[in-house]
């Protein structure tokens, strides 16, 4: 159901259809964070969120997008200057009016699904007994305690969330009985079986084809065992982990012997957790510091002081009616006279003071930075309150910040310097750095490569920072992408109206309303080799950093390369599913991204594909190169042929096997497989799926029957090696249809010839189609490895020159009837559903995978595989984005000291937080010298040296053997240049 246009009039319409089933065209890369049941219910959960300043905004942003039934915000304040510092939605012309009241229109925008509406008056019982989830921002401690209890009392799940200048707080209370269903999300394990003993316990191996990843405590199941069936159908059953391939299990003793197969599949198991009220766990919190989740395990004790120092801010708050001033000593001291009186009660003598006055003396101030951080893990938590989906917080996170404050050799802010100013949007943030470093952060000059999720995320965060939004300041952001239907669930500044627009566009216009002085430049362009006469050395000297909002490795590191040859800071972040990083580059302090080390995801063996799949990796993997190759490829050479008279010569040059596959595949598409009319097109489908799930299936079971041994004496169809079966061509199969409709459509789409996907008429056809009868070869061999398929193509390179001469004079002696044919080839797309490619994929794959009898994979796990989805949620890119843009205070600072930085890994599944400190930039010795270099800066540095002795650079060079590969590559790249 796709919403092309609405009025406030369709919204109940749309909202009772979003109850029907969920819009996997919107949601579609959330749904692999947070699958179909949970979204079903938090489809159907009410929430309330309190407070609409930076943070509270933040929240209901990332919960409306998440999909929850409907959203009420409430405020009872009206907007001020410093609201602008933080709080998106909010303009200049709203001074003076209600803060919710100004925000719901905008955060109504974002999801079509879900309610929206606006609260003005007090929070009371009647009230908050509407709402399965209450969420409190920026409130006092007595209103937090009094809501607490009501929530606790009446099964809401209560969430508190706060922050003050660069420090922030987060508390849950899920009441006293939560039951999660899935504590971390991850795909369950499984692994395919060896061996199991007969014994107490019995031991699992798995086969050696690579480690198992299951851990002590897991439940499993097992299935396709023969031998040991008592396993099928045995409930699932803990293991203990023995090693790399092998777990221990129950009593086997007395079950059959093992004979052979099997798959052991790890059993999700749901959770009750038991949360206490905020009354109580207030106090219990010093007591218990397991009460309190680390986000920073080099700052233990400053947590536990924190938890005592918001308490502190409160009771400051309630005497005074407001923060202490920025920079205040004396409201410092008594801030920490407050805190050392509440470590007495509590029996806390742990005290960080220096913590609690840094608090003191940003407690006043309001960032967007802090606001994004920590409305991202709220409203992480939101979403596990209604859908029941990841491990909840238990119950206290405190973060800080604190390092973004100028260091030591900067001098001390004043409270002058610090003070607010009048009429000025930045009121917020100047309260924290001072108004000298407001003006430094309008003059940046910024690069952004990237649009889409994170980048949306960062240029909200600039646009609230101010970051070149001065005179000489600007913001360069490039993206060669379009907006898709599928970016609205998190790429926030996108709507509907937007779909088929520039991304850098759009997000240029968006921010531009955000903030009206920023200076921002929108570009279309890929940063690649390719652009180098556009991002040029001059383009970067011009610049005082760059931010990576890409999501792939390989352009991370060009860009990294781009960063490090012209010795320029990168803010780097990306995130998968729940998970999130950031990295912060500083020239000659810190170690750079560096090169790619893992190659993408790890190959799947040639022989694996073609003949011996066992996972349905495997068949999606071979469906996609199937459309490859059928759709894509050969077209494309086809083309290649007819309009460039050196083709040929070319692809000779690319050695004999490729050229005759290659040849062959023109020479057939041109000739014998060219179809005159649809009729033809599904003959041709009809042919294939007869060659592919019948006669090679024949073939390979003639080669390696079901009864061959290997030279060990074992079974040749054992372990990972699945024994395949033929299957026969049944129009009622719907499945076998589908392979039919798709591949007929897309073969006709190649040759331009219009299709049809009615089912009747393609049977008819099919009645008349004759299929040639198929007899396996004798002479036929099948390489059971890469090694032996290799081995293979060496002999048969004589053969293969014979083949290629006949091909040659074949293809020289075509005559096209039509000089200007050219064909359509086929760029996959997985998000169009009309294009008949995800139809092939799903069908391809299930039909093989039906072959080899492995479970097959409904269509949005097909799409998910096949087209290299990464998961998405907006509560992680919000957050990261965050972290990101804290990394950039110290940027423009010019913060020198390592220390001071922080790269992080998160995961909001498992309440996961590591930042830590960046590792050192490598230091080599150059004349003597000790220099810090990262290994591309340092092979510049060499070449200068030793230029007159290029052996002499690359051997110096591989002193640090970590970078050997890498060095290598880049030094002939840079001796190019």
């Amino acid at each position: 159901f796709i919403v092309k246009d609405s009025t406030d009039n369709d919204l109940s319409f749309l909202q009772k259809m979003a109850q029907a089933d969920i819009d996997e065209g919107l949601y579609s890369r959330q749904l692999y964070v947070i699958d179909h049941d949970a979204m079903r219910r938090m489809g159907k959960a009410d929430v309330l969120i309190a407070g609409m300043r930076g943070l509270g905004v933040e929240i209901a942003k990332n919960v409306i997008l998440a999909g929850v039934r409907s959203v009420t915000i409430q405020d009872e304040g009206v907007v001020q200057w410093r609201d602008l510092s933080s709080q998106f939605y909010l303009k200049e012309a709203d001074l003076g009016q209600n803060r919710a009241l100004c925000s719901e229109k905008q955060l109504s925008s974002l999801n079509v699904y879900v309610r929206v509406s606006a609260w003005t008056n007090k929070l009371d019982e009647d009230f908050l007994s509407k709402f399965q989830v209450v969420v409190l921002t920026n409130s006092p401690l007595e209103e937090q305690l009094h809501v607490g209890a009501f929530c606790h009392s009446n099964n809401i799940k209560f969430i508190v969330a706060d922050t003050r200048g660069l420090c922030g707080q987060l508390f849950c209370d899920f009441g006293e009985s939560f039951e999660v269903r899935d504590t971390n999300g991850e795909t369950p394990v499984s692994a395919m079986i060896a061996h199991i003993s007969k014994d107490n316990p019995g031991i699992v191996t798995c086969t050696d084809e690579e480690s198992h990843e299951f851990t002590d405590g897991m439940f499993v199941n097992f299935s396709e065992i023969q031998g040991m069936t008592e396993l099928n159908s045995y409930g699932p059953i803990e293991i203990k982990v023995r090693g790399s391939y092998s777990f221990s299990i129950c009593d086997t003793s007395n079950f059959s012997e093992y004979v052979k197969g099997g798959v052991v599949t790890e059993v999700k198991q749901s959770e009750i957790l038991s949360f206490k009220p905020l009354n109580v766990a207030l106090d219990e919190a010093i007591r218990d510091p397991g009460l309190v989740e680390m986000t920073d395990y080099g700052k233990t004790q400053r947590h536990l002081s924190l938890h005592l120092a918001f308490q502190a801010l409160h009771r400051f708050t309630q005497k005074y009616s407001r923060a202490p001033h920025p920079r205040s000593q004396a409201g410092a001291e008594e801030l920490v006279a407050i805190t050392k009186e509440l470590c007495k009660d509590a029996k806390f003598d742990e005290l960080d003071e220096d913590a609690v006055r840094q608090l003191s003396l940003v407690a006043s101030g309001d960032l967007a930075p802090v606001s994004a951080f920590i409305g991202g893990l709220a409203a992480q938590e939101v979403v596990k309150a209604c859908s029941g989906k990841f491990t909840p917080l238990r119950q206290w996170l405190y973060f800080d910040a604190l390092e973004c404050l100028p260091q030591e050799n900067d001098g001390v802010l004043s409270e002058d310097a610090c003070a607010p100013v009048s009429y000025n949007r930045y009121d917020g943030q100047i309260s924290v750095f001072g108004s000298a470093f407001q003006d430094k952060l309008k003059k940046q000059n910024y690069f952004l490569v990237g649009a889409g999720a994170i980048g949306c995320e960062l240029l909200k965060n600039f646009a609230l920072i101010g970051l070149g939004a001065g005179e000489g300041g600007n913001i360069t952001v490039t993206d060669m992408d379009s907006i898709e239907r599928s970016n609205l669930n998190r790429q926030f500044l996108f709507h509907s109206k937007d779909i088929g627009r520039l991304k850098s566009e759009v997000a240029a216009e968006s921010v531009k309303e955000m903030n009206p002085y920023m200076n921002i430049t929108a570009h279309q362009n890929r940063v690649c080799p390719e652009t180098e006469e556009v991002y040029t050395h001059s383009f970067y000297s011009n610049l005082d950093g760059v931010a990576a909002a890409l999501d792939n490795v390989d352009a991370r590191v060009y860009l990294d390369q781009c960063c490090v040859r012209n010795k320029k800071p990168m803010l780097e972040g990306g995130t998968l599913g729940s998970k999130g990083h950031t990295l912060v580059v500083v020239p000659h302090l810190t170690e750079s991204y560096g090169p790619s080390t893992s190659g993408g995801q790890k190959a799947i063996p040639i022989c694996t594909l073609k003949n011996f799949p066992h996972r349905i990796e495997h068949t999606l993997q071979w469906a996609r190169d199937q459309f490859e190759g059928l759709f894509k490829q050969t077209a494309e050479n086809v083309n290649n042929f007819l309009s460039d008279p050196t083709f040929v010569d070319r692809t000779v040059a690319r050695g004999d096997v490729e050229a005759v596959e290659i040849l062959e595949g023109v020479y057939r598409i041109l000739g014998e497989e060219w179809p005159q009319n649809w009729a033809d097109c599904v003959s041709w489908a009809r042919r294939q799926w007869e060659t592919l799930y019948n006669n090679q299936i024949k073939q390979l079971l003639h080669c390696f029957p079901r009864d061959q041994v290997t030279s060990s004496g074992l079974p040749f169809w054992m372990g990972a090696k699945r024994c395949p079966d033929p299957l026969t061509f049944d129009t009622n199969n719907t499945t076998h249809m589908d392979f039919i409709v798709a591949a007929a459509n897309l073969y006709g789409q190649i040759y331009g010839i219009t299709g049809s996907r009615n089912r009747a008429d393609i049977q008819s056809i099919l009645q008349g189609i004759k299929v040639p009868e198929f007899t396996p070869k004798s002479s036929v061999k099948i390489a059971v490895t890469d090694q032996e398929l290799k081995e293979e193509n060496e002999e048969r390179k004589e053969e293969d020159k014979v083949k290629l001469e006949m091909l040659k004079e074949k293809l020289s002696k075509l005559q096209l009837k039509d000089q200007s044919f050219r064909m359509h080839p086929q760029e996959f797309e997985k998000d169009d559903d009309s294009n008949f490619h995800m139809d092939y994929i799903v069908a391809t794959s299930n039909l093989r995978a039906e072959n080899y009898n492995i479970p097959t994979a409904d269509r949005h796990k097909s799409k998910l595989i096949a087209g290299r989805i990464i998961p998405a949620i907006a509560t992680t890119t919000a957050a990261i984005a965050g972290l990101m843009c804290l990394e950039l205070y110290k940027l423009v600072q010019g913060h020198q000291k390592i220390t001071s930085y922080r790269n992080a890994y998160i995961n909001l599944a498992t309440q996961y937080f590591v930042l830590s400190q960046p590792c050192v930039a490598p230091t080599y010795t150059v004349s003597d010298e000790a220099t810090h270099l990262s290994p591309s800066n340092m092979l510049l540095h060499s070449c200068e040296m030793f230029s007159s002795n290029l052996r002499f650079i690359y051997n110096f060079i591989k002193i640090n053997n970590a970078y050997g590969i890498y060095s290598k590559k880049l030094f002939y790249t840079l001796m190019e240049d």
